[in-house]
């Protein structure tokens, strides 16, 4: 994991060798990952910026994200969901997630559509 601010998106075959089939796979996991929302903002992790890395290498997806805060009440629940989440993904067979706190969350990490809705 870096400390860019960024989400992996996928390019088709890049450097490190990954395929189109592996970039739809990490394509799949992360439009599944939009269906964990965060309960106290009631908006879905993706959006909300916390998906900071998602890849998948022979089957096994590994997603790098964040909570919005270190004592997120919420944060065990939003992992676990996470990580059912990048399961239900066909193709795939184990889901990792590991939770980064580099960079820190802040609100500029929110989609710019759903920020402009929230009035930010």
């Amino acid at each position: 994991m870096t400390d860019e601010n960024t989400t992996r998106e996928p390019t088709g075959n890049d450097e490190s060798g990954a395929t189109d089939s592996q970039d739809a796979l990490e394509a799949e996991v992360l439009e599944a990952l939009r269906k964990v929302i965060d309960p106290e903002l009631g908006l879905n992790i993706v959006d909300l910026g916390l998906i900071y890395e998602v890849s998948v290498d022979e089957g096994k997806a590994s997603v790098d994200m964040t909570l919005t805060s270190p004592g997120c009440p919420a944060g065990p629940q939003i992992l676990s969901s996470a990580q059912a989440a990048a399961g239900t993904v066909e193709g795939v067979h184990e889901a990792e997630v590991n939770l980064v706190w580099k960079p820190l969350w802040t609100q500029d990490r929110i989609d710019p559509a759903v920020r402009a809705v929230l009035g930010f």
